[in-house]
């Protein structure tokens, strides 16, 4: 006898079918600008192209992958997202944008990310998190900024040093 599951109701996963439709989106737009970056001239055997064009490559067999597991996989029952978890994490984003937009340097800036995402993750408290957050940020941009000579944004803590 044949299980009544596995008749017609059988249906392939949408979702799957979803992302596996962005993985391609974003494969050809990478493929594409990798294609535009191997007219520039390069001075050794591996040029800008190379890396971007493995990418690409990698995310074309992602999508196709997820497209198979998509048609041989049922679809599930998915559970709810939850709203607030995820608006504190668009928060930290949103923030670090207008706060570097502001002035308030790196340090500040990604510490309030780090305690918004800390926060969205149910971890608490708050000024804790952007406390500690910043002092890591800190010693990060010290790193970068004065060992590696690179240019990030400044504002009242690092002009400290």
């Amino acid at each position: 006898m044949s299980d009544p599951r596995t008749s017609s109701t059988r249906r392939p996963d949408k979702a799957g079918f979803v992302i596996a439709f962005g993985l391609a989106v974003l494969a050809l737009v990478i493929g594409w600008d990798a294609w535009r970056l191997s007219a520039i001239n390069a001075h050794s055997a591996v040029g800008p192209a190379a890396f971007p064009t493995i990418i690409a490559g990698g995310l074309a067999l992602l999508a196709i992958a997820t497209a198979v597991e998509a048609i041989r996989a049922e679809a599930v029952e998915r559970p709810r997202d939850e709203i607030g978890p995820m608006a504190w994490v668009l928060a930290g984003l949103i923030g670090q944008i207008v706060l570097l937009g502001f002035g308030a340097g790196f340090a500040l800036a990604t510490g309030w990310l780090f305690a918004a995402t800390a926060k969205g993750f149910g971890r608490g408290p708050l000024w804790g998190h952007f406390l500690a957050g910043s002092v890591l940020c800190f010693v990060i941009y010290v790193i970068f900024a004065k060992g590696l000579q690179l240019a990030l944004p400044a504002g009242p803590l690092e002009r400290l040093i």
